[in-house]
């Protein structure tokens, strides 16, 4: 974090920052992690809806949370929330994929499938990551999704956790056909995944066992692919064509994600410059960020858009690269643009807040606590924009409230023990009986009860 202008507001700046480094330092290194981002969860949320709602669920109250595993899977872990891996993302070739495998899940969720008991005791931490580049500020926590994923574990709990006996697989299998049928939405996309898995197990004579990952947890068999093809081909809906608008989001996203995830070397091979797609160019600007070539980056963020300029999501990663390159106030005004275009997308804004901090010019100060605290308004399990208003509160001399913004970080990384002590230290600086005095004591009393179940447990 760089420092604001006065001596007092540095070093209040730079504690918080130490804090934000500690707390995001003792999360375990191998803990699975969500990846956020607001193109991606917008795109799960649409393929999402019309399966959530013909299972008779409220698309509001439904996750579809992306886990950063390259393994292929997904699992339901308590609640009402689908897990996705990145790596089904990556081994998937077409939206209409991933939605058969949502359908598939979504029916584990009506069917209450989801084991609980010893196998949650087992789970270890979750690290939260934004769907941003590697020098962005990380923090730990997502609230209930991500406590679903705490919850099943790393791979080897999540074996034991989620081994669905073949009774519920076809329950599962099913109810996911129906949803399928009921949202209008072929289910060739379920059958071709499915035989790619099995086809890609035939080719490495891949043997499951018990804690591997899809294969094992939703065996595929030849028997099961028979019956499905035989629901599906009765189905209205079989030969219905794909949305290609639908394919054409879940390509960038797609892209994005292997430019995020993998090594340069490897985008570049899957994207080379020959490319002129959107996908593509996205890709590369991703895999040439990381490689520290901005002029390159910048290139394709141009060029993807001036094929779209009203685009938030392209001026959001020009911002991005601008902000991470060293030029903040470079970046405001397409952040600003993407904020306002996304209607004020919680995770769009806490990265233009974070630009308005950045540029080190107290006269960005107010508006960036505005769009910060409405970012935490509509998603409050938001700990990059947490950790940013905290900066903004210190910058001003405000602890009570900079200790409060510390607290909410702490208890979604589950650091309980300070997120207790930063609670304490600001309700002593906080109006009693005001909206964030009552925060504050219900931070510390959360925290406190986590502590005493954890003890119990011990």
């Amino acid at each position: 974090m760089r420092p604001f202008s006065s001596s007092l507001t540095r070093l209040a700046a730079t504690a918080l920052a130490m804090m934000a480094a500690f707390a995001l330092a003792i999360e375990p290194v191998a803990a699975q992690s969500i990846l956020r981002d607001s193109e991606t969860e917008a795109l799960l949320h649409d393929m999402a809806v019309p399966l959530i709602k013909a299972a008779g669920l409220d698309p509001r109250n439904v996750d579809v949370v992306l886990v950063g595993d390259p393994s292929i899977n997904a699992f339901v872990a308590g609640g009402q929330a689908v897990y996705i891996n990145s790596g089904l993302i990556a081994a998937a070739d077409n939206a209409n994929e991933v939605q058969g495998v949502i359908a598939h899940e979504l029916g584990h969720i009506t069917g209450g499938h989801v084991i609980s008991g010893a196998g949650s005791k087992e789970a270890t931490g979750i690290s939260i990551l934004s769907l941003l580049l590697a020098g962005m500020a990380a923090a730990a926590g997502a609230g209930d999704a991500a406590m679903g994923v705490a919850m099943a574990g790393q791979r080897a709990a999540m074996g034991k956790y989620l081994a669905f006996n073949r009774g519920q697989e076809s329950s599962a299998d099913a109810a996911g056909a129906k949803y399928l049928s009921k949202a209008g939405i072929s289910g060739r996309g379920s059958i071709e995944f499915f035989k790619k898995l099995q086809n890609q197990a035939f080719r490495y004579g891949y043997s499951p066992r018990p804690d591997d990952e899809y294969v094992s947890t939703h065996p595929v068999t030849s028997d099961r692919i028979a019956t499905l093809t035989e629901t599906y081909r009765r189905d209205p809906a079989w030969a219905k064509a794909d949305d290609p608008q639908l394919d054409a989001r879940f390509a960038r996203v797609k892209a994005k994600l292997e430019g995020y995830i993998e090594e340069p070397q490897a985008t570049l091979r899957d994207y080379p410059p020959s490319d002129l797609s959107v996908p593509a160019r996205y890709a590369r600007a991703y895999a040439y960020h990381k490689e520290a070539l901005m002029d390159k980056a910048l290139a394709e963020t141009d060029a993807l858009i001036k094929s779209a300029p009203d685009d938030p999501y392209f001026l959001e990663l020009e911002g991005q690269v601008l902000l991470e390159s060293g030029r903040p106030a470079d970046a405001i005004a397409p952040l600003r643009k993407a904020t306002d275009l996304s209607g004020n997308a919680p995770l769009i804004a806490s990265l233009f807040g974070h630009a308005l901090i950045a540029t080190e010019d107290p006269a960005h100060y107010d508006e960036a606590e505005q769009v910060l605290r409405n970012a935490v308004a509509r998603d409050r399990y938001n700990p990059f924009a947490w950790y940013q208003l905290g900066t903004i509160y210190a910058s001003k001399g405000d602890m009570p409230r900079a200790r409060l913004a510390s607290a909410e970080q702490q208890v979604m990384s589950r650091q309980y023990m300070e997120a207790m002590r930063s609670a304490k230290a600001a309700q002593a600086g906080l109006p009693e009986n005001s909206a964030d005095w009552l925060r504050a004591q219900d931070i510390e009393f959360e925290a406190r009860q986590a502590l005493e179940r954890m003890q119990r447990r011990n």
